[in-house]
């Protein structure tokens, strides 16, 4: 697949140039799965935070502080669609630059129980390895856009690896295996869009098989071996290493077909399961909403995702379509990551649910990779409902 180089953009063009016509091509699809994936997110802090002497309105509740994140993040998905995207290739590299920096911040000062992965601000922690997933995302699409017909060779694939190893380590330091896992799909997905072959998919892959068995020994610590390996166990140690998943389990197979109803979940109101605002809301969900609302969901992944896709398809810019690729990418993986680990076919790593899971990190830099998205639909042709 070749990629055709472009240029980065001027100055007057930092905004749509046409208010008038170019905003016809606003993708309301893409803003109606995302708000309805957002708003299932709220529902969950909402049955999370209430409780025998709670209330989701009290001060500093999982559900306000939702619904904090949730206005932050439309401020930012508006400003990125406005955002001419172009300008994101004049400042490709400082973001590269920026994203490094957050991500060293974060092992130098970060905070949480035996990690580095939380920078506070004021009373407000805030994970910077999320909006570095983006800030790579930009850096990619760049990159491999501006290599037009070498984009598939060899050498632009170790190059782009390259530039996503630095981040990857940074993150797998503090230690996050999960969202260095992330970043890994991204590169995937990027790569696989610009054109890059099957055949050093294969080899790369082979490499990374001959590697592992020395970052099992020298780089994961024994807590992520046990996390990583318990749902292979038929006897899991459920007072142990496999505590989270036996709890998930219970909370998933007792939802059957229609769930137990929102704040009715005794998992969830039990307080049982371990971290299920973020990493194992996946099984409140089930438990809450049962069969049925996990489909809903799953449905509004993918046409989300299609909306993305096309995004890319439509751009005539082949940035347009690495970035599509890229942020579909990483949804796709942590989507797929997150339930398989919650009904125990994958292993845990600690990945949130996109817009589902509780966090205002990962809500703020999807609601960028979307507007961003939406910033390459209206400077295309139109899109249709």
């Amino acid at each position: 697949m070749g990629l055709v180089r472009t240029e980065p953009a001027k100055v007057r063009d930092w905004a749509a140039r046409s208010v008038g016509t170019a905003w016809h091509a606003f993708d309301l699809q893409l803003v109606t799965y995302a708000l309805l994936l957002g708003s299932i997110g709220l529902a969950m802090a909402y049955s999370n935070s209430v409780g025998p002497g709670a209330s989701a309105l009290e001060s500093g509740s999982t559900f306000l502080r939702g619904m904090m994140w949730s206005g932050i993040a439309a401020v930012v998905f508006i400003l990125a669609s406005v955002f001419d995207y172009q300008w994101l290739k004049t400042f490709a590299w400082p973001m590269y630059l920026l994203q490094i920096g957050l991500l060293v911040l974060t092992l130098a000062i970060g905070s949480g129980a035996g990690v580095a992965r939380w920078v506070k601000i004021g009373d407000i922690a805030f994970q910077f390895s999320e909006i570095a997933k983006i800030l790579m995302i930009v850096v990619l699409a760049n990159f491999l856009s501006r290599r037009g017909e070498r984009a598939g060779s060899l050498t632009t694939i170790v190059q782009a690896a390259i530039l996503v190893v630095p981040p990857l380590v940074l993150v797998m330091l503090q230690p996050d295996l999960g969202t260095s896992m992330v970043f890994a799909a991204i590169l995937v997905g990027a790569l696989f869009m610009s054109g890059a072959s099957l055949r050093w998919f294969g080899v790369i892959a082979g490499a990374g098989v001959i590697a592992f068995p020395l970052i099992w020994t020298h780089v994961l610590r024994d807590y992520q071996k046990e996390r990583l390996t318990s749902f292979l166990n038929p006897n899991p140690d459920i007072q142990g290493s496999g505590y989270q998943l036996y709890q998930s389990q219970i909370a998933v197979g007792s939802g059957g077909w229609f769930g137990k109803g929102l704040t009715n979940g005794t998992q969830n109101q039990l307080d049982f399961l371990p971290v299920q605002t973020t990493d194992f809301v996946g099984a409140i969900v089930a438990e809450e909403l049962g069969f049925i609302g996990c489909m809903v969901v799953f449905i509004l992944f993918a046409a989300l995702l299609w909306r993305v896709l096309v995004a890319g398809w439509r751009s005539k810019d082949p940035f347009g379509l690495v970035f599509a690729a890229g942020l579909g990418s990483m949804i796709l993986f942590q989507l797929v990551v997150n339930f398989g680990m919650v009904i125990g076919i994958m292993p845990i790593t600690g990945i949130p649910l996109p817009f589902v899971s509780h966090g205002g990190a990962s809500l703020i830099s999807l609601a960028a990779g979307l507007g961003i998205i939406q910033s390459i639909n209206v400077r295309q042709r139109r899109a249709e409902w």
